[in-house]
């Protein structure tokens, strides 16, 4: 049985859906490959991509090696995925599940607890003060999987690819209140109220969309 520390690191570590998708481009290949290579791949900057590398590195999912190619200069450093029991997605959507049901029988449906869960998954993603929060906000929901969509005249971001689709149906004050809560916690971070932005999930079937302070969003900034 795999022991329950190492279980909850790799946990932590594949919270992330692009390091999801660094694993998976290290466990494809049948080469160790370098920081820059996994970048291009996976569509990050480079720096994004040795941060998720370390994190995968520390949670014992990935590991490094030194290439001596004998020429002056600075060492290249290669990486490829260990070998490691996972669990089966369905089994990661059932816990999912599990604990969204437990939070939602709270009295508020679970939006509180979920709210600050939310706001403590956005500490992966703060930057520092922006002054103007939309790209960085935008950049974030693109990492995640959203697929977000800038609509400056309405002063809205449409998000047509949950990545949690199925998920946020089942248990929508649970799983999108994580969302508003990761949005408002993001903003805060850039140094904007985070309390002014709202998230309406399911406008449409496939269509949430997150409204913004209407001086986000001049009417030619984009």
């Amino acid at each position: 049985m795999v022991p329950t520390a190492q279980s909850e690191a790799w946990h932590a570590a594949l919270a992330s859906e692009p390091r999801r998708r660094v694993l998976a481009m290290l466990s494809e290949s049948p080469d160790a490959l370098d920081a820059l290579t996994v970048a291009v791949g996976v569509g990050v900057h480079v720096t994004t991509a040795r941060f998720h590398l370390d994190q995968l590195e520390a949670a014992g999912l990935v590991s490094r090696q030194v290439a001596r190619s004998g020429r002056r200069g600075r060492p290249q450093v290669l990486y490829r995925a260990v070998a490691v029991p996972q669990p089966p997605e369905e089994a990661q959507q059932q816990l999912t599940h599990a604990l969204a049901a437990v939070i939602g029988e709270d009295g508020d449906g679970g939006r509180a607890r979920a709210v600050r869960a939310g706001e403590q998954w956005s500490a992966q993603y703060a930057t520092g003060a922006e002054a103007d929060p939309v790209p960085p906000l935008m950049g974030m929901l693109t990492e995640i999987g959203f697929e977000p969509e800038l609509r400056a005249a309405e002063s809205t971001i449409a998000l047509p690819a949950c990545p949690f689709r199925t998920e946020a149906r089942a248990h929508p004050d649970v799983v999108c209140s994580v969302h508003l809560g990761l949005l408002r916690g993001v903003a805060r971070s850039l140094g904007h109220d985070g309390d002014g932005l709202w998230l309406r999930p399911f406008v449409q079937p496939d269509l949430c969309l997150v409204d913004l302070p209407d001086d986000w969003v001049g009417p030619t900034s984009y």
